[in-house]
């Protein structure tokens, strides 16, 4: 018995778009908006193009081998049995570490409507709510993501086209005019200089982690020749609406410097515009988002569990399948995991988002280089390729690996990131010594 090919391209497509916009664009923005101000434009643009080429890598990758499910078969067949034990059980983790992330969102998200909220409540709920979800069929996953990711598209959309308006008409809000001057009036459009222009690139990153979601349903989509290029090319058009586009909008609304850092910048400005009602239907929306992207994060940790136990790098259980062809015991072991942030956000409910945040990103920058260097041996190994390839490779291949050794140089610059890069090292040494003890005498 295999996994269920039930999502079709509607599903694949609102899937990867689900998982790039999630609560790295919503909250972390507002982080990043102070630390480098208007030229945070510029960061994501870049940013978004070393991804749109790592994509482009790992889609050239999925659709030479179409028996491959993940890259982390991929990574088996290029780099060896170890690099793919580690690959894949440190993509679990990225993925258990996002939905951590999410869940933490919504906690803050809740308090919005209800302060005295502890927010260990709404994650402990909404934890065990998208556990049952995800114990049903695969096509009802993909038919709720799908309307999920739906309503934050429409969101954006919307701001985006609230917004022009705004600035068209100079509307007076709270802070001023809505104009696009708010751009550079303040402090120019490079306000905290060259330095924070490049510190605001970590959690540029963080925005993207999950992206390459579109890899792992490979395996259940139907017609992946076709979807997955697809989904893969609309990249760039997701970048420069929802990422730049929406930020720009808020930007020129509300001057950067009086954007909240600990808030999301999409509920602070229409808080700020005077709509009746407009902050708390943002608030919904960014709290729906959080609940894509957390779907979208446990159904990930099953599948991967479910790989690695059926490539014999996990315990046989977690490979069995239910009669709908779910993983359930990689879901059940996922969810508990996951719950920990539960725990985390009853100790420690101030700290706990950057905590894991840089945990996943640095998890996340391992991931995208593995792709990276399966790609370069692809290239080396086959000189016929197909017609969907990396542009520029393997030239391109090489730069994005210097990209993400940099991301790791700033990393370790952040006074709140450096504790998450310090303790990363102790998960990947702990992977190779699990890797020696089960394969010592093979």
């Amino acid at each position: 018995m295999s996994l269920e090919r039930g999502l079709s391209n509607r599903h694949v497509q609102l899937i990867s778009i689900g998982g790039a916009i999630g609560t790295g664009l919503f909250l972390a923005s507002g982080k990043s908006i102070e630390l480098a101000g208007p030229s945070i434009l510029l960061v994501y643009l870049i940013v978004g193009g070393f991804i749109f080429l790592i994509m482009r890598g790992l889609g050239e990758l999925l659709l030479s081998n179409l028996n491959c499910h993940s890259f982390v078969d991929l990574a088996h067949e290029y780099l060896g049995r170890r690099t793919a034990f580690i690959t894949g059980w440190t993509y679990w983790f990225c993925w258990i570490s996002v939905a951590m992330s999410d869940l933490t969102a919504i906690g803050i998200y809740m308090r919005y409507w209800f302060p005295n909220l502890p927010q260990w409540i709404p994650a402990f709920i909404v934890l065990i709510a998208l556990m049952l979800l995800n114990l049903t069929s695969v096509k009802l996953f993909g038919e709720i993501e799908f309307w999920l990711a739906l309503i934050k598209i429409i969101a954006i959309v919307a701001l985006i086209g609230v917004g022009l308006y705004m600035i068209i008409t100079q509307h007076e809000t709270e802070v001023g005019k809505a104009s696009l001057t708010n751009l550079y009036k303040h402090g120019g459009f490079f306000p905290k200089g060259f330095t924070g222009f490049i510190l605001a690139f970590q959690l540029a990153v963080f925005s993207f982690t999950g992206v390459e979601l579109v890899g792992l349903t490979a395996g259940e989509t139907k017609d992946p020749e076709k979807v997955i290029p697809k989904a893969i090319n609309n990249i760039p058009i997701r970048i420069l609406l929802f990422y730049i586009g929406s930020l720009a909008v808020i930007m020129s609304i509300q001057p950067w410097n009086t954007i909240d850092p600990t808030k999301s910048p999409f509920v602070t400005v229409f808080s700020t515009i005077g709509i009746v009602g407009a902050a708390s239907i943002i608030n919904f929306v960014v709290l729906s988002s959080a609940l894509s992207a957390c779907n979208s994060a446990i159904f990930s940790t099953s599948r991967m569990l479910y790989g690695l136990a059926a490539n014999d790098n996990a315990p046989k259980p977690f490979a069995k399948l239910t009669k709908r062809k779910n993983p359930s015991l990689s879901l059940y072991f996922s969810t508990m995991v996951v719950g920990i942030t539960v725990v985390l956000n009853y100790i420690m409910p101030e700290g706990v988002f950057s905590l894991i945040s840089g945990i996943s990103t640095v998890c996340f920058l391992f991931i995208w280089a593995i792709i990276l260097i399966c790609h370069i041996k692809y290239i080396k190994s086959n000189k016929e390729r197909g017609s969907f390839r990396m542009p520029f490779a393997p030239f391109s291949n090489y730069l994005s690996l210097a990209f993400l050794a940099l991301i790791i140089v700033i990393l370790a610059i952040l006074p709140d990131m450096r504790f998450s890069l310090i303790i990363s090292p102790l998960w990947f040494l702990g992977l190779f010594i699990m890797y020696e003890m089960k394969y010592k005498n093979t």
